[in-house]
């Protein structure tokens, strides 16, 4: 009995990674799927927009914005954990993307979209696998203070890439961060005012509509405004940039090129995107989680931007992840399944086969005005006070993280932030502390077997492991006294160069003509002493009182 139980077991969970959806879809009723459809209606709205902007951000023709928010947000939703994240475009992975392949080819060219179609693929590839090698606790490697420092970093590229737009300048054909800013002040004297004031009108809609109508659709109401603001001050359109005409016209198919010169050239970027994609889809799902009381799994959500990717790829989409933004408009719709964000992309279909010529009208300084709003959203103001607060090593993180977003390749920069948290960590935790206590604290076994003139008591807070062993050691050097009591609660872990540690000293504390007492190990701690052989030499005493 007990094994069929255990097969079935076995059996519902690969059904639930295989086919998610299959937990909420039945549970479904006439009050939730009008709440979802609801919420689908309004997710659609917002995305068209946004995708756009996002794709510009991308270096690639605006459809493909679109096209990114219809399949890969199907496709993430069916197959995700999150029952309220939204999957799509986004401004990270936008800017990212485009930084990523700058330095090989033009955007907005035909082999930009194609190595854009092959980086999504091994970005889904490379997410897929992690999700079925049950890998989902991978992303606790990437802290929060590297996303932090890392969108904040990319924040200030986003803005000094569409300054120029904002401004009427045109596109600038800078090669870093800082070269773009030299070549903007070597331009102040080209600024158009009517871009200006038609960007500054995009900015100031979109923020009136946030505070006062949050509900209603203020980047679409903001770039219409715009759009008969242009008209009315430019209407041919030699002044003021408008965007260029976009094909109407579903997702067509496509097909990533996978010669191994194109691998060889993306497989560290996709690497370094997928990682990204995770980490902000995670971290979403989870916030959405907290809110609505939901449980969410960091593998199946691994596995669902993984096929969302891989699927987009053929349908030309770019790499994509959950929208924190449109994540909320859905939860704040009443999105009450993954339902909603399968309405959202089926509702955008029809939009984009009869709102994209409309985009034709659409003014630059428009969506660079809007864009500049998303780089202000991206800066998490809050987290940043907190780790220059609270943390001197989470403010290095995010420091070394935003300055190598600026001065590096964005997927440098991810890693570095990595690697540099990893260091911190692993030097917090080769330096233990070794706080000097008095007798008192001691067990009375001890306070028994010595006098206070000639006995150190020291507590340690960390593990005896390989790495803080010499810091320990040339610590407990400097005591001098015959007796030295070890207070070992905060002792969770001790391997064979602790235990060779414990010894040493206890053989200094011999020809002093004391003795080391380990007081209060915890079992692990002992069962290691003992399985070494340390207890039964008696070369020290360990007094678990």
């Amino acid at each position: 009995m007990t094994a069929v139980l255990g097969r079935a077991q076995r059996y519902q969970a690969l059904l639930q990674c295989l086919v998610p959806f299959s937990g909420w879809l039945p549970q479904q009723t006439a009050r939730s799927l009008r709440a979802d459809m609801l919420a689908g209606l309004t997710g659609a709205v917002l995305v068209v927009p946004q995708g756009v902007a996002y794709a510009l951000l991308a270096g690639l023709p605006p459809e493909y914005g679109l096209y990114t928010a219809i399949i890969p947000t199907i496709l993430a939703a069916l197959f995700g954990s999150s029952r309220q994240m939204v999957s799509g475009p986004t401004a990270a992975l936008s800017i990212a993307l485009f930084a990523t392949l700058q330095p090989v080819v033009e955007g907005g060219t035909g082999e930009f979209v194609a190595l854009v179609l092959t980086l999504t693929f091994l970005t889904g590839l490379f997410q897929l696998v992690l999700g079925l090698a049950r890998l989902g606790a991978l992303v606790n490697l990437v802290s929060h203070s590297v996303v932090t420092g890392f969108t904040a970093g990319a924040a200030l590229i986003i803005a000094t890439s569409q300054l120029s737009h904002a401004l009427g300048l045109g596109p600038l054909a800078g090669s870093g961060f800082f070269d773009t800013w030299f070549r903007l002040f070597a331009r102040l004297e080209d600024i158009r005012p009517e871009a200006v004031l038609v960007a500054g009108f995009t900015l100031v809609v979109s923020l009136a509509c946030r505070h006062w109508l949050p509900r209603w659709p203020g980047m679409l109401l903001a770039l219409a405004g715009a759009s008969l603001l242009a008209f009315w001050l430019d209407p041919q359109g030699v002044v003021i940039q408008r965007i260029a005409a976009v094909p109407a016209g579903l997702p067509p198919f496509s097909m990533p090129d996978l010669s191994m010169d194109t691998l060889r050239l993306l497989i560290p970027g996709a690497m370094a995107l997928g990682l990204l994609g995770l980490v902000e889809a995670s971290a979403i799902s989870r916030t959405m989680a907290l809110r609505s009381g939901q449980r969410t799994s960091s593998n199946q959500e691994f596995i669902g931007q993984g096929l969302s990717n891989l699927g987009g790829a053929f349908f030309s989409s770019y790499v994509s992840s959950g929208s924190f933004t449109r994540s909320g408009l859905n939860a704040s719709a009443g999105a009450q399944s993954p339902l909603a964000a399968v309405m959202a992309a089926l509702f955008l279909a029809p939009m984009v086969l009869l709102a994209t010529p409309l985009l034709d009208y659409v003014p630059m300084p428009a969506m660079a005005g809007m864009l500049l709003l998303v780089a202000a959203n991206l800066v998490d103001r809050h987290s940043i006070r907190e780790a220059l607060t609270v943390s001197r090593s989470e403010t290095t993180v995010l420091l070394i993280t935003f300055a190598s977003t600026l001065l590096l390749a964005l997927e440098f920069a991810i890693f570095l932030g990595v690697l540099a948290s990893l260091a911190l960590y692993l030097l917090k935790t080769t330096r233990p502390p070794v706080v000097p206590c008095s007798l008192s604290q001691a067990p009375d076994e001890v306070r028994l077997a010595v006098e206070e003139a000639s006995c150190m008591v020291v507590r340690i807070d960390g593990s005896l492991f390989f790495g803080a062993c010499d810091s320990i050691a040339r610590r407990l050097e400097a005591y001098e006294c015959p007796n030295l009591v070890i207070l070992a609660e905060g002792i969770n872990f001790i391997d064979l160069s602790g235990i060779h540690l414990l010894q040493q000293q206890a053989s200094r504390c011999r020809s002093r003509g004391g003795r080391l007492y380990l007081a209060r190990a915890k079992a692990d701690v002992q069962a290691r002493l003992q399985r070494a052989g340390a207890l039964d030499q008696q070369r020290f005493t360990v007094v678990t009182l």
